[in-house]
Parts: structure tokens; C-alpha cells; sequence
């Protein structure tokens, strides 16, 4: 039997991965964002799925993939064997998107040994890893503790008055065209925009090919917008891509960094200019 492990890092590499399978404490999760099961999806082996739309959302919320509540993120993560020894590593079909958004989901409950799989599945799939036909989690229970911390999320009014205020560095993960305004908003029925007084910078400008860019060029990145101690809330379209920020902010040492639940999808909809 193998010796249980530690996640050494916020991101784990495929190699990493595949040389720790055995261990009797990991926890392999697919983050992947609507995934869809049919006879051709596929799920590195072991793996359980996250269902960050359903199961680890406020479904009552008018806005997608809303923050849940800590029983219910204890509830759900307990359904899906983890346990506060549990190394988690999770993953995604785009490479980095999605399973970072289930890292800040960890970290937020106040769970530190989660990583995320540089490259997820398709670098998994390049290295011809083990996979098996996609399917729902059948074991056991585990006795996940959730404890929620502060900070780590800002909501509506938090943000508002840090846009009002100048309090915080607000930083736009959405695609420069669309925080520009240069391209019709892709969900349907709401406005053009940005929160006033926030900056860009595109989840993608962190990422190569679905991996992570070097440190040093992700540090530069930030270091053009904002001082490591300044305070920090990414924001996105709906609370995904923000934690691909937060996880770069991370990486390059930044700490007093939040991610706005609802972004842009909640402020378009309740701030009509």
C-alpha cells in the first residue's frame, strides 16, 4: 500500500499525478463544468465527479453556479467519499478553467491540501495516462469538515462599495473584446459592461495551450496592475474564470485576494449603467 500524500503545490503536474494514483488518500475530482455523460466520455481513472452547477451551488440563487452554503458544500463533498485527510487533485476538459473555480470552492471551506492538474484532461489524454468510461460516484461516505472563512468571496454589496470606494483593485478575468465592450454579451439578455473602476486581465493571458505560463510570466502579469499588498477581487462572467486569476495571484504570492461570486452576470443584471 502506498504512503499517503501531501499536494506539494496549487498545481500538480499529469507525471505527478500518475506517479501518486495509488495513494490511498487521493482524491481525483472532475471539475469539468456541464459535463456531459454518454457512451464516449471518458474520466481519468478514479476520478469522481464535481458538479459544480448542481450539487456545490446555490441552485436557489437567480445567478449561475451561485456560492453554497457550508453545510451544503460538507453535505455534498462527504457524498463524494473526502475526507480531511483526502488529497485532492482536481482537473478539467479545458485544460485550466473550471477546476479552479472547485480550488477557490476548497480553500474557501478551509481545505489547504487540494491541487489543481496542469493541463487537465487533455494533457492527461496526451501522456496516454489510465482513463475509464465517465461515471457517478458509488463509494463510501467520508467525514469532510467544511469550516467556512472570510474573505475569500465578496458579494454584491462588498464589491460595490469596493468599486465606490477604491478599496480594492478589481481585477476582470473576461476576454479583453468583452471587457471592452467590442463584442455582444454571450449570455443572452444582459448588458454590455464593466464593474466601474476595475482593470483587465484575461484568465487566458495566464495560460498556454490549457497550461499554466511560467511563474515569472505570471507574476509579471499581475505586477503591471497591482502591488502584492494590495487587496484584490477577481471578477469574471459568473465566478468561474476569477479563480484561474486567483490561482495565478497565488502562485505569485499575492494573499489578500477574493473572488466576487456573482461577477459580471449579477452586476449587469441589478446596475443598469
Amino acid at each position: 500500500m502506498s504512503d499517503k500524500i501531501n499536494n506539494p503545490e496549487p498545481v500538480v503536474s499529469v507525471d505527478w499525478l500518475r506517479e501518486n494514483l495509488e495513494a490511498p488518500n487521493l482524491v481525483v475530482l472532475d471539475g469539468t463544468i456541464a459535463k456531459v455523460f454518454d457512451e464516449s466520455s471518458e474520466q481519468i481513472l478514479g476520478a469522481r465527479f464535481f458538479d459544480i452547477k448542481q450539487k456545490f451551488s446555490n441552485v436557489a440563487d437567480p445567478f449561475p453556479s451561485a456560492f453554497p452554503s457550508e453545510a451544503q458544500f460538507q453535505v455534498e463533498a462527504r457524498q463524494l467519499g473526502i475526507n480531511n485527510d483526502s488529497a485532492i487533485v482536481v482537473y478539467d476538459d479545458k485544460g485550466i478553467y473550471s477546476s479552479a473555480r472547485v480550488w477557490w470552492l476548497f480553500k474557501a471551506f478551509g481545505y489547504e491540501n487540494v491541487a489543481i492538474l496542469n493541463g487537465g484532461f487533455p494533457a492527461w489524454n496526451a501522456a496516454n495516462y489510465p482513463v475509464e468510461k465517465a461515471q457517478f460516484y458509488q463509494g463510501t461516505s467520508g467525514d469532510f469538515n467544511a469550516e467556512l472563512q472570510p474573505g475569500f468571496m465578496q458579494f454584491f454589496n462588498d464589491v460595490k462599495m469596493a468599486s465606490e470606494n477604491k478599496s480594492h483593485t478589481i481585477i476582470d478575468a473576461r476576454a479583453s473584446e468583452r471587457y471592452q465592450c467590442k463584442v455582444p454579451e454571450p449570455k443572452e439578455g444582459l448588458r454590455m459592461g464593466t464593474i466601474p473602476n476595475s482593470v483587465n486581465l484575461s484568465f487566458t493571458d495566464l495560460l498556454s495551450e490549457g497550461k499554466l505560463k511560467s511563474k515569472a510570466d505570471i507574476e509579471k502579469a499581475f505586477q503591471k496592475l497591482v502591488k502584492k499588498d494590495e487587496p484584490i477581487i477577481f471578477s469574471c462572467g459568473s465566478g468561474i474564470t476569477a479563480c484561474v486569476l486567483a490561482l495565478g495571484a497565488t502562485i505569485s504570492g499575492y494573499e489578500n485576494i477574493s473572488v466576487y461570486d456573482g461577477s459580471w452576470t449579477e452586476w449587469g443584471s441589478l446596475v443598469s449603467e
